[in-house]
């Protein structure tokens, strides 16, 4: 039997997928809300530079992984236009329900697909872009779901993935301290579950840091990886390109 990380409990690997799926069918209708109050609003910060990093233009295609409630679904469709394509994926329904209901609720109409990260339904060489936003660090097998990233993208295609990652020395002990105390206070409050919140901050320990993680890509196949720390570390946008 194989073992991995669910926060800081070992679980059997067949496990995980379905704890996890379990965190998000509970957070998911709060989820947007949650954002807003335990980053204090600087996640969009974070996605509006990933977006700019991604310098997109019309006819790009770009795949969204992890792509929860569409935030970044629906700023790349913006950028990509009639011409191009974004498609939006999820592991987990509920969340992918919330997105694709919010899309529509605005209008956009975008190819909405279930999808494990780790067995992409799409052939190699598919998309310019694929893009993961505080997924990554919830995947059993991280370096296979990078390596399927790298295959279904076009040679000089882009990978961004935008997670926690680890913030700057000086920072730990506040970090620690409102990430363990406040964190699941405000996941109780708001979304009537504090267990789920004490698995994201324990989820975040457990992540490879900016540079084990940009190793993690260059082994899957990225030639050159771009490391940009945002608010000291506390998230990282890692943005790779395929050789």
């Amino acid at each position: 039997m194989s073992s991995t990380h669910f926060g800081y409990q070992t679980v059997d690997e067949r496990e995980k997928a379905s704890r996890v799926r379990g965190v998000f069918d509970s957070v998911a209708s709060k989820y947007d809300v949650m954002n807003d109050l335990m980053s204090m609003g600087m996640h969009r910060a974070w996605k509006a530079y990933t977006v700019a990093v991604a310098n997109l233009k019309a006819g790009d295609r770009v795949l969204d992984i992890a792509g929860g409630t569409g935030d970044l679904s629906r700023a790349f469709g913006k950028k990509v236009g009639e011409t191009g394509m974004v498609v939006h994926t999820d592991i987990n329904e509920a969340m992918l329900r919330q997105g694709r209901n919010r899309l529509l609720d605005e209008g956009l109409i975008l190819p909405t697909n279930l999808c494990d990260a780790e067995k992409l339904p799409y052939k190699a060489g598919s998309f310019d872009l694929v893009s993961v936003a505080f997924g990554l660090r919830n995947m059993t097998h991280k370096d296979v779901a990078l390596a399927e990233m790298c295959r279904v993208l076009r040679p000089g295609g882009r990978l961004l993935v935008l997670e926690f990652s680890k913030v700057a020395a000086p920072l730990q002990k506040p970090y620690d301290w409102y990430s363990f105390k406040i964190l699941p206070k405000l996941g109780q409050m708001i979304a009537g579950d504090a267990e789920s919140y004490r698995y994201l901050a324990e989820s975040i320990r457990m992540h490879p840091g900016q540079q084990e993680l940009k190793a993690m890509m260059k082994t899957a196949g990225f030639g050159h990886v771009d490391v940009h720390n945002l608010s000291a570390g506390v998230v990282a946008l890692h943005a790779g390109i395929k050789c």
